[in-house]
C-alpha cells in the first residue's frame, strides 16, 4: 500500500511520543495534537479531525474500561482491609521467618511478590516498610539489599506479569491484537525469569554484609537516616518512629509525582503501623482518599479529618470517617474488632490464593473449567467485591451500605488518576489499528488502513527475520517507553509493533508483546529509573533513591537480557 500523509503523520506522532518519554515528560498533550493531525490527513476534514480527538479516546476508554473497573474494586477491597487493619495484619505472621540476613531476604522478596500479585506494588510497600522492613534490618539485612529485594520482587516481578489483576498483559494484548491470556502466560515465565536472575545477583552481591540478630542493627540504620536527613540526601526523613514522616526528595520535575500517583492507592497515609508514611513527593498527595489524615498511626486518636486509613484498635474522633471502628454503630462487643481484622487478613489472601489455584487447574488440568480471556479479570473482579461487602459490613455493620458504596468511589477515582493518562494515548497508538480507524476518524472505508503495519510493512526488507533480533529491538523500545516513569504508558507502542513485527519475523506477536512489557515495566515501574514509584521503595528504606538504581541496575538488565533470549526459544 502507498503511504500516505496520514501514515507520514503517524509516524512523526510516535517519534515525538518516543522522544518526549526519552525527555522524561508526560505525552497525553503529544498524542493528542498527533491524533488531531493524523485524523484531519487521513479524512480530509478539519472537522473529522477535531472530533478524533474525542472519539479516539472514548473508543480507548471502552475498550480498557474493564481494566479500569478491576483496579477499582481491587482498590476499594484494600480500603475496606485498611478500615479495620487486616491489611497490616496480613504480613505479621511471617516476621518468624526473618532469624537472620539471608532468610530475611528471601523472606521480604516472598511476602512483597506475594502481596503484590493482588494488589500491586506500592500497596505493598508502607505494608513491609512498616512491619517486615524494621525485622529484616533487625535480622541482619542491610537497608540497601531489602530495598532492592522489595523493588524487583514488588515493581519489577510482580508488576511486570501482572498475572492476577491483568492490567499490563490488556493494554500489550489490545494493542497487539492477540488474546490477553496469552500474554499474561509469557509475561508471567518472563517476570519470573528476569526476577530470579536480577533476585540472585542483588543475593550474591551482598551476601558479605548480611549479618545476625542484632537490635544494634535497626539502631544504626535509624542513625543512618537521620544523618542522610541532615546532609540532603536522596530521602529526606522528618525522623523515625511513630508519628514522624518519610518523605522522598523530587527526583525529577513532575513526572516523579504522575509516577507516584499511578501506583500509589488512596489512604496510603493511613497504612503504616509505625506511622511512617510512604515515600511520596507533593505531586501523590492528590492521589490520596479526602480525610486521611498525615502521619496517623496506630497508637494515636484520629483528630479531625480521620477516614478509611484508621487503625483497628482507635477510638473514633471528631470527624472520623467511614473506615473507624466504631462499636456504637455496629453493635460489636469488644475485642470483636480485632478478631474481625484477624478473620480478614486470612480469609483475603487464601480466596485470592484459591483463585490462582483454580486457574492454574483450570490451565494444567481437565478437572474444572478453564478460566480464558476476561473471565479471569471478571472471577477476580466478582469475588473482590463480595469479599469488600463482606469486610463493610463486619465492620461498620448497619452503615455498611454506605461505607461500601463509599470504598467502591475511592477505588473508581483512584482508578481513573492511575490509569487516566493511558486514555488518550492508547487512543492514538489505537488510530493506528485497523480494527479502530474507521471508529475513530469516522470514515467509512471497505479497505481501512492499518498505519503503523504499513509503515512497518514498507520498511520490511530493513528489517531482519531475525526473531532474535526483533525481540531484543522490542526489548529496547519498551525500556525507553518505561523512562516515561510509569511503566503503562508505552505498552500500546511495544504491543502495536509487536502485532506488526512479529509475522514478519516469523515470532509470535504475543511473545513479543510480553517482551516489550518486560522493558516498559521494569524500567519505568519502579525499578531502573529514580523519577518512578521507586521514590516510595527508597523512602520506607530510608536511603538514597540513586542508590537503589545503582544497585539494580546490573542485575535487573541481566535478568531482562537473559529472559528475552530465552523468550525466542521457550516460545
Amino acid at each position: 500500500m502507498e503511504l500516505t500523509a496520514a501514515h507520514w503523520t503517524y509516524l512523526a506522532g510516535v517519534v515525538v511520543i518516543i522522544g518526549v518519554m526519552i525527555a522524561r515528560r508526560n505525552v497525553v498533550v503529544p498524542a493528542v495534537i498527533a491524533t488531531f493531525f493524523t485524523a484531519w490527513f487521513y479524512s480530509g476534514s478539519l472537522v473529522k479531525g477535531l472530533a478524533a480527538i474525542f472519539s479516539a479516546s472514548l473508543t480507548a476508554a471502552g475498550e480498557l474500561f474493564s481494566i479500569f473497573l478491576i483496579i477499582a474494586l481491587i482498590t476499594a477491597l484494600l480500603g475496606a482491609m485498611r478500615a479495620m487493619g487486616a491489611e497490616r495484619r496480613m504480613v505479621v505472621p511471617f516476621r518468624a521467618l526473618m532469624r537472620n540476613g539471608r532468610m530475611a531476604f528471601v523472606a521480604i522478596a516472598g511476602v512483597t511478590y506475594f502481596i503484590s500479585l493482588f494488589f500491586w506494588p506500592t500497596p505493598a510497600v508502607p505494608l513491609i516498610g512498616a512491619i517486615l522492613l524494621p525485622a529484616a534490618i533487625r535480622a541482619g539485612l542491610p537497608a540497601i539489599s531489602a530495598a532492592a529485594a522489595i523493588a524487583i520482587a514488588g515493581q519489577g516481578m510482580a508488576l511486570s506479569s501482572d498475572y492476577v489483576i491483568q492490567v499490563a498483559p490488556g493494554l500489550s494484548a489490545k494493542a497487539a491484537g492477540v488474546e490477553t491470556s496469552a500474554v499474561a502466560d509469557r509475561a508471567m515465565v518472563l517476570s519470573v525469569i528476569t526476577g530470579v536472575v536480577a533476585l540472585t545477583l542483588v543475593y550474591l552481591k551482598g551476601r558479605r554484609s548480611f549479618g545476625t540478630v542484632s537490635e544494634e542493627h535497626r539502631l544504626r540504620w535509624e542513625a543512618e537516616a537521620e544523618t542522610l536527613s541532615a546532609d540532603g540526601g536522596g530521602v529526606s526523613l522528618g525522623g523515625t518512629g511513630a508519628g514522624r514522616t518519610a518523605r522522598t526528595a523530587a527526583a525529577s520535575g513532575g513526572s516523579a509525582g504522575a509516577a507516584t500517583k499511578l501506583l500509589s492507592p488512596p489512604g496510603d497515609g493511613g497504612s503504616g503501623s509505625s506511622g511512617t508514611d510512604s515515600a511520596t513527593d507533593p505531586g501523590a498527595a492528590s492521589a490520596s482518599v479526602p480525610g486521611t489524615g498525615p502521619g496517623s498511626g496506630p497508637d494515636r486518636k484520629p483528630g479531625p479529618g480521620s477516614g478509611p486509613g484508621s487503625g483497628p484498635d482507635r477510638k473514633p474522633g471528631p470527624g472520623s470517617g467511614p473506615g473507624s471502628n466504631s462499636d456504637s454503630d455496629s453493635g460489636a462487643i469488644p475485642g470483636e474488632p480485632v478478631r474481625r481484622s484477624r478473620a480478614f487478613a486470612l480469609i483475603v489472601p487464601l480466596t485470592f490464593a484459591a483463585i490462582v489455584g483454580y486457574m492454574l487447574l483450570g490451565k494444567f488440568t481437565g478437572a474444572v473449567t478453564e478460566v480464558q480471556g476476561g473471565e479471569a479479570a471478571g472471577l477476580v473482579g466478582g469475588v473482590a467485591m463480595l469479599l469488600l461487602f463482606a469486610a463493610v459490613f463486619c465492620c461498620d455493620g448497619k452503615e455498611g451500605l454506605t461505607t461500601a458504596a463509599d470504598h467502591v468511589v475511592d477505588g473508581l477515582v483512584f482508578a481513573f488518576k492511575a490509569m487516566g493518562v493511558v486514555v488518550p494515548i492508547a487512543g492514538f497508538f489505537f488510530l493506528g489499528n485497523v480494527d479502530f480507524i474507521s471508529e475513530i476518524t469516522g470514515v467509512q472505508d471497505d479497505d481501512p488502513p492499518a498505519l503503523l503495519f504499513d509503515l512497518v510493512t514498507a520498511v520490511d526488507q530493513y528489517i531482519p527475520d531475525i526473531g532474535f533480533v526483533v525481540a531484543f529491538a522490542i526489548l529496547i523500545i519498551g525500556m525507553i517507553t518505561g523512562l516515561e516513569g510509569s511503566g503503562f504508558a508505552g505498552l500500546p507502542l511495544t504491543g502495536s509493533l509487536s502485532g506488526s513485527l512479529g509475522p514478519a519475523a516469523d515470532v509470535d506477536p504475543a511473545t513479543l508483546a510480553a517482551v516489550g512489557q518486560m522493558g516498559s515495566v521494569w524500567t519505568g515501574g519502579g525499578v531502573l529509573i529514580a523519577w518512578s514509584s521507586l521514590l516510595a521503595v527508597a523512602g520506607v528504606a530510608r536511603v538514597p533513591v540513586q542508590e537503589v538504581v545503582r544497585h539494580c541496575f546490573v542485575p535487573v538488565v541481566a535478568g531482562l537480557v537473559t529472559a528475552t533470549a530465552l523468550a525466542t526459544v521457550l516460545f
